[in-house]
């Protein structure tokens, strides 16, 4: 019979140390972003995991600045692609040069390597340059010429797309839709908060001169990445967690008729592992050792809302999937 070892405890101490580089980290984001209190979550959620998070809002809402200030605040390498309808694939990965002088090809690796990469308005790209991202973000390597190239770690990816421009821009297939761990979109800002990034940007907060030393090393940050990984999350937790994802495929049986035929299909089983993984997270960042149940309620919407695969009808009855999964959460019960 097959054994497994449970995780070993963590430590008040560990605990203490890994909460406190977190907080660090979110004070820094905090001293640049204004508001966007669940993009900050979401971002330090992806880095603690490596799970790579998909960013949707209107332009102008700090999508860019938000990850470059997390790159900074670790002290990563980081690298922004703007994709385009002409973006080819090796322009992401890296390709080989032919050396004239020594008659050989030389390997350039590509913006990909990097430990935070950011893919402006992803879709943008085409499709074909779009999977050449599947390697990276699922086996966190590229291949250039037939040879393997490990990325660096911690390595993550944060991708935007904006839904207002539709012309010129290519739908993302499925299967990298559900590679992102977690997919936010954001809100306008307060008129208080919009306030205050004009005076930010008054005080000279965002030159050069004023960037903050940072606050975790990636080295930290690979600690806090094991703690993480050790969280407990109980039996009953799993079983509330696959009881969801379940719903979402047999719908039908458990929410409204007339909201379950709006789901064509439903997630998938990484849906189940990005709950689990990143509720840990979320566990962590309020200094417990254990998930919770509202920890996984915290993280449906972006868990969900780009894994549930919906109808013509929704669109056409301006339907939201939040809506939908709402109805799913209130059909599962609560351990």
């Amino acid at each position: 019979m097959l054994q497994t070892t449970a995780p070993a405890r963590i430590e008040p101490a560990e605990l203490a140390l890994a909460q406190q580089i977190m907080g660090d980290i979110s004070r820094s984001f905090e001293a640049k972003v204004v508001g966007q209190k669940r993009l900050r979550e979401s971002l330090l959620i992806g880095l603690m995991t490596g799970g790579h998070i998909l960013l949707e809002s209107v332009p102008g809402l700090a999508k860019t600045t938000a990850a470059q200030t997390v790159a900074d605040a670790v002290s990563a390498d980081f690298r922004r692609i703007q994709c385009t309808p002409d973006l080819l694939p090796s322009d992401i990965a890296g390709t080989q040069i032919y050396d004239a002088a020594k008659g050989t090809f030389v390997t350039q690796l590509g913006p990909v390597h990097a430990n935070i990469v950011l893919l402006d308005e992803i879709n943008r790209s085409s499709a074909k340059t779009q999977s050449a991202m599947l390697e990276a973000m699922q086996e966190r390597q590229t291949t250039i010429g037939g040879v393997v190239y490990r990325l660096p770690s911690p390595f993550l990816v944060l991708a935007t797309q904006n839904p207002i421009e539709q012309e010129g821009t290519y739908v993302l297939p499925e299967a990298q839709m559900d590679r992102f761990m977690l997919k936010d979109v954001l809100d306008y800002p307060t008129p208080a908060e919009e306030a205050e990034v004009i005076r930010r940007i008054d005080a000279g907060i965002f030159t050069e001169e004023q960037r903050p030393a940072a606050a975790a090393s990636l080295g930290a940050i690979s600690e806090v990445q094991e703690v993480v990984r050790r969280v407990y999350i109980d039996p009953a937790i799993v079983r509330y967690i696959v009881g969801l994802v379940y719903v979402t495929r047999n719908a039908a049986q458990y929410i409204d008729a007339r909201l379950a035929g709006f789901i064509e299909f439903g997630a998938s089983p990484r849906a189940s592992i990005a709950f689990s993984q990143a509720a840990r997270a979320v566990a962590l960042l309020n200094g417990r050792d254990h998930v919770i149940p509202e920890d996984v309620k915290s993280l449906a919407h972006r868990v969900f809302r780009h894994r549930l695969i919906l109808g013509f009808e929704a669109v056409a009855e301006q339907v939201r999937v939040e809506t939908i999964i709402d109805a799913i959460v209130a059909s599962v019960q609560t351990p």
